[in-house]
């Protein structure tokens, strides 16, 4: 019964770590049309989805007042490596990482 619960609990985890940062059309696009749109286009792409649409958090913590707590360059490091059960996202460029980071320092 226990070896069912852990199954059950590492296959939702897995589903909830898939969702972060998942493509959507618009974020096939490509990074120009992306730093373009500026950063709450990457926060759309790369971070609503777990963070949720207003910052307000949804699986991943609340990120409003995050500047407040967290310098830009902590930011950058976790958005490129991760941390706890965000995984790094790769897809996004150092310019747009920058970008972001800077943005939700203002959030």
């Amino acid at each position: 019964m226990k070896t069912w619960k852990w199954v059950m609990a590492s296959a939702a985890s897995l589903m909830i770590l898939a969702g972060c940062g998942q493509d959507t059309d618009e974020g096939k696009q490509g990074a120009t049309q992306e730093q373009a749109s500026g950063p709450e286009k990457l926060y759309q792409n790369y971070c609503a989805s777990c963070h949720g649409q207003n910052l307000e958090g949804n699986m991943g913590p609340e990120l409003k007042g995050v500047g407040d707590n967290m310098s830009k360059e902590d930011i950058e490091l976790i958005i490129e490596k991760g941390r706890g059960q965000m995984p790094a996202q790769n897809r996004v460029s150092p310019e747009d990482r920058a970008s972001l980071a800077e943005w939700l320092m203002k959030q």
